[in-house]
């Protein structure tokens, strides 16, 4: 098959477009940051940018506008559908139940991680065995998603009644005079065990951040209110909440961020299948394994539309922090 230059121009054109505006958004803010006064200042800026700039332009801003591109046309790529591909998306009953799933997720899985990281976190600061109880915690934050996914499936492993039970929820049922249960088939509570993984793994993370910010409250202020009669609901309500309460917001975005992106956990421990499936899978599933280009472009270019807003505000709450310091 011979190559055909004004069959590839299209996207040649919206290559160029892109790296153009790329490169205009990235001129605007080295103007606003720190504007070169010399010629050599500019080559200086130009060459250190320089490598970062080609990775991105090939690595993130190409395939982002190449995916919103596709995100407008059918399965081939090829002709132009307008926003019938995201009308799709809530108008399929299936899908539906994805964005449900996403939504339960990004509920449940950042609040409980940020929620057990601080408990804990208040529990051990100052004890005995402190960078021990740490290091247990921390530990599955060395492990990788997959990883901690197989140990999970091996958790959640089912076996007949008249088998002996190597899955350990099945092993406690069947200790408890119970039956074993197939634990990740069952709606919706295959989704839940799904969140229970994400939140041990971050639950470490939560809880390294936050302690940080628990020792940085200075002591003469806790042992003041000790000494005014503060009880230890009234320390954490009055003292501790307030003082690392910027903290905690930002590992709730992280970890937000970090839920609306996952795939790792689903895929590897149901496939998507029983239903709980999330957006990142089905995006997957849709434009790689089901031929639907146009329609997995529609859930990436969602999935980075939910993600965009968390991010500036992480930016916008770190860039306070500096200019408060």
């Amino acid at each position: 098959m011979e190559y055909s230059f004004l069959y590839e121009l299209p996207k040649i054109v919206w290559m160029l477009l892109g790296i153009a505006a790329f490169l205009a958004v990235i001129g605007l803010l080295l103007v606003l940051v720190d504007v070169p006064r010399t010629r050599r200042d500019r080559w200086q800026a130009f060459l250190f940018l320089a490598p970062a700039l080609v990775l991105l332009l090939g690595g993130l801003v190409y395939p982002a506008l190449r995916t919103t591109f596709l995100s407008f046309h059918d399965r081939s790529g090829e002709e132009f559908v307008g926003l019938a591909n995201y009308v799709w998306m809530f108008q399929r009953p299936e899908i539906l139940l994805v964005l449900r799933n996403t939504l339960l997720w990004v509920v449940f899985a950042p609040v409980m991680a940020t929620a057990i990281g601080l408990l804990y976190a208040i529990l051990i600061d100052r004890s005995r065995f402190e960078s021990v109880a740490k290091s247990l915690v921390f530990m599955p934050m060395a492990i990788s998603f997959v990883g901690a996914s197989i140990i999970w499936r091996f958790v959640f492993a089912y076996r007949p009644a008249d088998q002996e039970q190597y899955g350990l929820f099945n092993q406690l049922v069947v200790w408890a005079g119970g039956e074993p249960r197939l634990w990740l088939l069952e709606q919706p509570l295959n989704t839940f065990l799904l969140i229970l993984v994400l939140i041990w793994v971050q639950a470490g993370f939560a809880m390294v951040v936050l302690s940080a910010a628990i020792k940085a409250i200075p002591a003469e202020m806790v042992e003041a209110a000790r000494i005014d009669g503060a009880g230890p609901w009234q320390l954490f309500t009055r003292i501790t909440l307030p003082s690392v309460w910027p903290t905690v917001l930002v590992v709730l975005i992280t970890i937000t961020v970090q839920t609306l992106k996952v795939f790792d956990i689903v895929r590897t421990m149901t496939g998507g299948n029983y239903g709980t499936s999330v957006i990142a899978n089905e995006m997957y599933s849709q434009a790689f394994q089901q031929g639907q280009v146009g329609q997995g472009s529609a859930l990436a270019v969602f999935l980075f539309v939910l993600v965009v807003p968390l991010v500036l505000l992480q930016i916008r709450r770190t860039r306070k922090a500096r200019e408060l310091s």
